[in-house]
Order: C-alpha cells, then structure tokens, then sequence
C-alpha cells in the first residue's frame, strides 16, 4: 500500500547525495516535494527532471541555508498556505570537513559541521514540528551516521555532531510522545556520494581512495530504506537504522579486494 501518496515531503540538503535520491524515490511514490538546498541551479536541474518524470506531482524550490537560522525561518514561516501541512521531513542536510586532530583541527571546519549537521537541523525541526504536532500525524527524518555510534580516528568533531543527531532523535521521539508523530534516526555507513568530495574539499582522487576495492552504499539505497520506514502504517515506527555495506563492519574495519 502507498501511503505516500498526495503527502507532501520537505527534504534539506536536497540538490545532491542521499537528499537529492530521496527526492526521487517520494516524487516516484507520488509526493509533492519542498526541495530545500544551497544550490539555485542544482535544485531548478533536480525539479525539473522530477516534474518531467512525475507530471502529476507539485515541486516548491528554497534556496537556503540551514546555518542560517533567519533564513531558515523565514522561509519556512512564508511557505504558501496550499504547502504548511508537512507530512515527513527529512533533515539530510549535513557535511564533513577536513580529518585531523583536535589540536590540529581547523575551528572555521567545526563550526561548518556544528551549524550545518545540529544547529540546521534544529532550526527546521522547531519550524515544522509545532504542525505536525497541531495535526497530529507527521514523520520526522533524521539521517546521522554511524559516526555518531562509532568514534573513529580524526574524525572528532563530525562524530559528535551525528552522535548529536542520534541523541536529537531519541529526544524528539520523547517530546512528541503521544502526538501521532513519528521520530526515525538513519545511521548510513560508507555511502559514496559528495561526501567525501566535500570533505576533502574538492580532492576527488582523494575522495575516491574512500571506497577503494569495495561496493559502497549508493544514495538510492538508503534513500529505498527510508521510504520503507515511512510508508510503514501511522501506528510503526522504525525508530533506528543502521545501513552498512556488507563489506563494512565498522568505522574501522572494511574488506577490500586487491
């Protein structure tokens, strides 16, 4: 059964990586989408490859950015009546930068990672929630790491804000307790996408030594596995998910083939 359909689905972080595949997969189940990024042209290019695909289906672009808590509230307080009643939020919106350590860290690095990965969500979670709330239904996305289970070598600072984000789900599904809201924590393990990219900023052969010698995770796989958590009856929530590349078993340990 599509209880997808007709809803309408506001992702962060929308014009690439798992944000941008999650787009996809709802506007392929029948959602109407909020498409909320950085990137003007990436998110027009994104929008119009959907509404092509989906013709039945409506597209609201925002070009914003979450570390940007004026921005974010005014966009999300200005939404147009026919788009307020948000039935799943998905906070993908979320970076690395650099690996060092702590004594070597680049502060300007972890306040991107702060601001982006636990201060963005935040700010659009407090906007959309209080409707959720109001309407009793709602399904809330937040996608972590396992990162945020796992401490690894020199990644300090990013661990912590997705272990935050971690924590910031179990909180949420607390706080909304009884009110029909849904509260899901997704923990991807190694996903190829920007990410690696971004974290090394801009090194692709850097970025491509990461999945070296194993099949990663793609976008699409895990944005297949939070479709299925929220197509789930109002009364099931799947609260924590950990997805891993069979050939990783932890933050540290990976097969690769030579």
């Amino acid at each position: 059964m599509n209880r997808i359909q007709d809803t309408i689905t506001l992702i962060t972080g929308a014009s690439s990586g798992i944000g941008e595949a999650c787009a996809k997969q709802f506007a392929e189940a029948g959602s109407h989408l909020i498409l909320l990024a950085r990137r003007t042209e990436s998110l027009e290019r994104l929008s119009k490859e959907l509404q092509s695909s989906y013709p039945t289906i409506r597209i609201l672009n925002i070009t914003c950015d979450v570390r940007d808590r004026i921005s974010t509230e005014q966009a999300l307080q200005s939404l147009p009546e026919e788009w307020k009643n948000i039935d799943t939020l998905i906070n993908n919106a979320g970076l690395s930068r650099g690996l060092s350590k702590i004594q070597d860290g680049d502060i300007d690095q972890w306040e991107e990672m702060i601001d982006t990965n636990v201060k963005g969500l935040l700010y659009v979670s407090r906007a959309i929630l209080p409707g959720m709330i109001a309407r009793k239904k709602g399904s809330i996305v937040n996608i972590a790491s396992i990162a945020g289970r796992e401490t690894y070598p020199l990644g300090n600072v990013y661990c912590a804000t997705k272990s935050a984000v971690r924590t910031l789900s179990e909180a949420m599904r607390i706080d909304v307790n009884g009110s029909g809201v849904r509260v899901m924590n997704v923990d991807p393990g190694m996903v190829e996408t920007e990410f690696s990219i971004v974290r090394f900023s801009g090194d692709e052969q850097r970025a491509k030594q990461v999945y070296a010698g194993l099949h990663p995770l793609t976008a699409h796989d895990v944005a297949e596995v939070i479709v299925f958590s929220v197509n789930r009856p109002s009364h099931i929530t799947i609260g924590d998910i950990l997805i891993l590349p069979t050939a990783q078993a932890n933050t540290t340990t990976v097969h690769r083939e030579h």
